[in-house]
């Protein structure tokens, strides 16, 4: 377990990682991260959860209407 301190950043206000921090999850300046409230608090993600959310319907209708998209396709 790690605990961050929100600290001021210039004008705003802010949480420093720590170099090793961002090494393990690939992390880099001007990365986005997205803020999920869960039951269990807090929860941050490099993945938008709605693009994912997108792609999972997208996947579902290209599996339903394979041949109506092959045939678009030509």
């Amino acid at each position: 377990m790690m605990a961050l301190k929100v600290t001021t950043v210039g004008n705003s206000t802010g949480v420093i990682f720590p170099k090793e921090l961002l090494e393990k999850f690939r992390l880099s300046k001007g990365d986005t991260l997205y803020v999920l409230e869960t039951p269990n608090g807090f929860e941050l993600t490099p993945y938008d959860p709605e693009f994912v959310k997108q792609m999972e319907v997208a996947e579902v209708v290209m599996r339903e209407d394979r041949n109506v998209l092959r045939k678009l396709a030509q």
